[in-house]
């Protein structure tokens, strides 16, 4: 998950009389600067550092000119939201009340929802049109597509469609370019907790990993066999023995807190119980579906299937177990047999070899960041880190994570779990689900949040859960298994070199290592040193890839050529920065890129993230938050015709510059004011009361914020 949450820490300049600017203050050599981690610019683009740097008569395509910088209120207007979730929430609801319906709005008549007068969005067209802002500069992204755009009305490009009285339906289309969509009828098994496992539990079984054993309602099994009772709160309920709860098998745990942190919804039914004694949540893992039963708030009084029109009763939930185990698990036996029985040869191969992998990057590695560094030379893609506990709970917001555009040839997805049994299903899951080529396990995401819950990083001081995970993964599933690890845990307690040979032997096609422990975060160099003494350990049968500061084409081949034995280079935070490393990498070339041809990647951009989120207003506006997360990033990018050494490093931090020109100095700022600006050169104006704040603090050089 590199490029998630904070930047490499940059050590402090020593000198006394050095301040804020150095390279402006104290005359220095190309050659101190880079010891001191300092970008060599070149003298004539140096200026004074400011908070705003100047940028006068910038305007293109809506943007706003900075000489009105400070008297436009930017920092003070956009650097705090006074407001509370409680009024956002009201304004939301009151926005509900004035937007046009999907269903209207896509097909001009009021007829066609479903919900007719009770539907919670306005069916008034003409008022609709009369307080509709004004259509945005450019074409409806989806003009290049074929059929009729599939926001009609409510898209902010309406003026420019050419056919309005189209009556096409347009889902079909959408499936031709983007896929692994979360299905209605899988989400609802999900979210009753009726979905059946049949090949992850066979597995489960067969590693010691899952209880082999039913109990009837009150019954569980003693330390000698025998089956007892267990009475808790006046009401007899199941437990696992003691066996299970020793071998971590906790889906219902996970459930509960879940691994993101945040609650499950409240008409989740688990089967947890407290024990009197001790007060410990246990968890019950049978080798069939889940026994249904009425789960109850805190108040007492029975939950409702909300999510299911308020209508799923008992007996549906039963007829709908039933037919889920008539059509999954007829033939148990005969499958588990089979799958047992894969010989290694016969699962799916990937080669790593020399290809240019897109790391998985939370929050900024969507599918239209995606999209367009397939068109700058990327090969491999993944999707975002999903947590496996909220894809088996069946969430949207996470299954649209593994959304796959049609341009990525060669693409996986990355999960994140703490425990075999979950990620067992969840493989089983995404490969019976999904079309993808190959499945990361994540074991090296440093984030408090996934830490503190067993998973990412804190499995590496887990040798025996990262063996179940793995094992568990590899042979339920024959779509190839890849594993991302950082170093170690601790900083100076390095550990995967010799693990390193067990990872191939439990069934890894490849391996991602990243040059940093989980307690360095993001700060110092990456130590690829440890990444070659690994690669050369490893066994033929596993591929080895290294991670880390990879910002040049010079670094690409730097590390192919020190270390054969690596497949190839992980690209992560590298492509943030500058998204074109791919095109410089295979053209081997240094690209003095422009401004104007920066400003086309943006534009490109801004084009696939109408498509992926809508071209009505919401859409344009998701489309802006995400394109400005970006630019937190993009604006630390250094022009190579600005620099007095070539190539730069992705730890060098930037004095304050001028750039070429107007574009170049406003593409360089680090003020959000000026990301604004840039955002409403490609989207309009900003609505009323719009902020913003970097979600990875990426322009924060803190040594707090980096462990």
């Amino acid at each position: 998950m590199d490029g998630a949450s904070t930047i490499e820490e940059v050590e402090a300049v020593e000198t006394p009389t050095v301040i804020s600017n150095p390279v402006v203050n104290v005359v220095l050599t190309p050659e101190e600067l880079i010891a001191k981690s300092i970008a060599p610019v070149k003298k004539e683009f140096l200026c004074p550092p400011q908070h705003t740097r100047p940028c006068p008569n910038v305007k293109d395509g809506g943007g706003v000119s900075s000489e009105t910088n400070k008297s436009d209120g930017y920092h003070s207007k956009y650097s705090k939201n006074t407001k509370s979730k409680r009024q956002l929430k009201r304004e939301r609801q009151e926005e509900k009340k004035t937007g046009i319906c999907p269903k209207v709005a896509k097909t001009g008549c009021v007829s066609s929802c479903t919900y007719g007068t009770n539907c919670r969005f306005s069916h008034d067209v003409e008022a609709y049109k009369a307080q509709k802002p004004v259509d945005l500069e450019g074409n409806c992204p989806f003009l290049s597509l074929e059929g009729p755009c599939p926001y009609r009305l409510a898209c902010r490009y309406s003026g420019t469609h050419k056919d309005e009285n189209a009556m096409e339906i347009v889902s079909m289309r959408n499936e031709r370019y983007e896929t692994n969509e979360l299905k209605k009828d899988v989400q609802k098994l999900l979210w009753k907790n009726v979905m059946t496992f049949s090949k992850a539990d066979a597995q489960l079984k067969a590693l010691g990993i899952f209880d082999n054993y039913k109990l009837k309602k009150g019954e569980v099994k003693g330390e000698g066999g025998e089956v007892e009772k267990v009475e808790v709160e006046g009401e007899v309920e199941m437990v696992e023995a003691d066996q299970g709860i020793g071998n971590g098998s906790s889906t219902a745990i996970e459930n509960d807190a879940g691994e993101n942190g945040a609650s499950t919804n409240k008409t989740e039914c688990t089967e947890e119980v407290k024990l009197e004694e001790g007060n410990v949540e246990i968890s019950l893992s049978t080798d069939g579906p889940r026994p249904i039963k009425m789960a109850k708030h805190s108040d007492g009084e029975p939950c409702s299937d909300d999510m299911d029109n308020g209508i799923g009763s008992l007996k549906n939930d039963l007829e709908m177990r039933t037919e889920v185990e008539a059509s999954q698990t007829d033939d148990i036996s005969s499958e588990a047999d089979a799958c047992l029985k894969l010989h290694p040869r016969e699962k799916k191969l990937i080669d790593f070899s020399g290809k240019l992998y897109l790391a998985p990057l939370t929050t900024v590695g969507n599918l239209p960041f995606r999209r367009v560094c397939k068109n700058l030379g990327a090969d491999i893609t993944c999707g975002e880190m999903a947590m496996c506990t909220n894809l088996l709970q069946g969430q949207a917001s996470e299954w649209a994570l593994l959304r796959r555009h049609s341009s990525e040839d060669l693409f996986g997805v990355q999960i994140c779990g703490s425990f075999p049994d979950t990620i067992a299903r969840t493989v089983e899951l995404i490969d019976r689900e999904c079309a993808v080529d190959f499945i990361d396990i994540n074991m090296g995401c440093p984030i408090d949040l996934v830490v503190n819950k067993g998973a990412g990083s804190c499995l590496l001081t887990k040798p025996v859960r990262m063996k179940g995970i793995i094992k568990a993964a590899s042979a339920t599933v024959d779509t190839p298994i890849t594993v991302k690890v950082r170093t170690a845990y601790f900083e100076g307690k390095n550990r995967i070199d010799s693990l390193i040979s067990d990872i191939g032997s439990w069934g890894a096609t490849a391996l991602t290592i990243h040059g940093r422990s989980r307690q360095q975060r993001y700060s110092k160099v990456a130590d690829w040193d440890y990444i070659y003494q690994c690669a050369r350990k490893a066994p033929d049968s596993l591929q080895v890839l290294g991670n880390g500061d990879v910002f040049s084409y010079v670094d690409w081949n730097k590390h192919l050529s020190d270390c054969p034995k690596i497949s190839a280079c992980m690209i992560a935070r590298g492509s943030l920065i500058k998204p074109w490393l791919f095109s410089e990498i295979k053209e081997q070339r240094h690209w003095d890129i422009s401004s104007s041809e920066r400003l086309d990647i943006y534009k490109d951009y801004v084009r696939c993230g109408l498509q992926h989120w809508g071209s009505d207003t919401k859409g344009v506006e998701t489309t802006r938050y995400f394109l400005l997360e970006w630019l937190s990033y993009l604006y630390r990018y250094i022009p190579v015709g600005l620099l007095d050494v070539v190539p730069s490093k992705l730890n060098w931090r930037s004095p304050s510059f001028y750039g070429r020109d107007d574009l170049e100095t406003l593409m360089a700022s680090e003020s959000a004011a000026d990301w604004i600006r840039i955002s409403e050169m490609l989207l309009g104006k900003v609505p009323a009361g719009f902020h913003f704040a970097p979600k990875h603090k990426s322009n924060a050089y803190d040594k707090s914020e980096n462990g």
